[in-house]
């Protein structure tokens, strides 16, 4: 994977002239004291989630329908808006502190978000959610951080596949992707770009849902350090 140049000198630019809204990749960010300095600090660098972009920009074309789960800022969901077209992106993001930030982000890009705040489980019933401050570490899973436990309602992976009809899913959800993909048919999907997380999880159950969804025709056509691009388009 290719790191963006210059990065250490961009950052000290940025944070010279206290820039507050960044572009990345043709996206107005906030980087303000509402965004956690870690994400902010990436925004400057260009490597906010640059391995998910790439494989983003390979799968989603026009006319797809993108769901995606565990929008984060909202940067990947405007750029699936933007290859695949305003109202064709349904985004879930389970952490309500983000609300804010995805739709100020939307904003000052034009675009009107497609957003539910809620969690995305194979059943769909609520769920206890580990909210941390750095947000990255924020996850339905117990991973002994200093976090604040919080109940989110949810809807199941195949009610919001039934309600949006995606061609392309896009995952990012700190480990949870095991018990949203595991069982699910995944009808009428053609592309799964995800961020797997073996080091939350284990090798063990990643490995073991890529070879179940391998089983239901999904093939590895990319991969981007822990991003995965899979496809049954042939």
């Amino acid at each position: 994977m290719k790191k963006p140049p210059f990065r250490t000198l961009k950052l000290f630019l940025h944070r010279l002239a206290g820039t507050r809204v960044a572009r990345l990749s043709g996206v107005r960010l906030m980087t303000d004291g509402r965004v956690p300095k870690s994400l902010a600090t990436a925004i400057f660098k260009g490597t906010y989630e640059l391995p998910e972009r790439i494989l983003v920009e390979q799968s989603v074309k026009p006319g797809d329908r993108v769901l995606e789960v565990g929008t984060g800022l909202g940067f990947v969901s405007i750029l699936c808006a933007r290859a695949a077209g305003e109202g064709n992106v349904l985004s879930y993001e389970a952490n309500p502190k983000l609300e804010p930030i995805i739709r100020e982000n939307h904003r000052l890009n034009g675009v009107e978000p497609n957003l539910r705040m809620r969690a995305v489980t194979r059943d769909g019933m609520p769920v206890e959610f580990h909210q941390n401050d750095n947000v990255v570490s924020s996850s339905l899973l117990e991973r002994g951080l200093d976090d604040r436990k919080i109940r989110v309602e949810a809807d199941s992976i195949d009610t919001a596949i039934a309600d949006h009809a995606p061609s392309v899913i896009v995952m990012d959800i700190e480990g949870g992707e095991i018990d949203a993909l595991s069982e699910t048919a995944l009808d009428g999907v053609r592309d799964l770009v995800i961020e797997l997380h073996p080091h939350i999880v284990g090798d063990a159950a990643t490995d073991d849902l890529l070879a179940r969804l391998a089983d239901r025709g999904f093939a590895l056509k990319a991969r981007e350090h822990k991003n995965v691009l899979l496809s049954r388009g042939g």
